[in-house]
This record gives C-alpha cells, sequence and structure tokens, in this order.
C-alpha cells in the first residue's frame, strides 16, 4: 500500500482559519484551537445580529416616520392606516428617508393619503 502524505491538507485548513480569525485578540487569532472556538462564536453572533439589525432598523423608521408625521398632523398608526386603506404601497424605509431628508415632500404625501389632518395642522394667525 502506497503512504500517503496528508499534510498539506492539515496546513491549508489550519491557514484557513487562521486567516478567518485576523484582528481577533490574543490566543484567538494565532492557536488553532482557540481560533477555531472563536470563530464558531463569531459565526452565531454574525447569524443572529443579521436577524437583529433588520428589526432594529424597522424601530427605527418607525420613530422616524412617527416624527414626521406628528409634524403633519398625525400619528404614525393613522398615517399607516390610511396607507393601507388606500392600498398605497411604499415600505418604510422609503418614507423615513423622505421624513428626515425631504420634509415637504413627505408633507404632500400625507396631504394625499390624509388630507384632513394637513389643514389641522396649519397653524392658525392669531
Amino acid at each position: 500500500m502506497p503512504r500517503v502524505k496528508r499534510g498539506t491538507q492539515a496546513i491549508k485548513r489550519r491557514r484557513n482559519i487562521l486567516k478567518q480569525t485576523k484582528g481577533f485578540m490574543w490566543g484567538r487569532k494565532s492557536k488553532e484551537r482557540q481560533a477555531r472556538e472563536a470563530l464558531l462564536k463569531a459565526w452565531t453572533y454574525s447569524y443572529r445580529d443579521r436577524r437583529t439589525r433588520k428589526r432594529d432598523l424597522r424601530r427605527l423608521w418607525q420613530v422616524k416616520i412617527n416624527a414626521g408625521a406628528r409634524e403633519n398632523g398625525t400619528t404614525y398608526s393613522r398615517l399607516m392606516d390610511a396607507f393601507n386603506k388606500q392600498k398605497i404601497v411604499l415600505n418604510r424605509k422609503t418614507l423615513a428617508e423622505l421624513a428626515q431628508d425631504k420634509p415637504e415632500t413627505f408633507k404632500r404625501v400625507v396631504e394625499k393619503v390624509n388630507p384632513t389632518s394637513a389643514k389641522e395642522s396649519t397653524p392658525s394667525e392669531s
């Protein structure tokens, strides 16, 4: 039976693990076992936090839309209800960008969806 030399595969596997742990602290970047354990944790956290990021961004968009809606005399829930009733599909990310960066456009969108709220929000002269 011929002899099989397997050193190259082990070195390649080790090198790939250590390449992925570049920037980790202490032995987690240079020692194979600690690096592998650190990678398992890192992959777990990254998987979990990719989903958490989606939740956090949606909450942030809701806050921005609510702030813009209140400036225009309505609330987030009433505005979204008006969108749903009129079957207008605008995602929250776009609405939040409009509310933050282009308040005039957002005001026109609110007036289009909910004309009564825009009239209430205009300050009357005293």
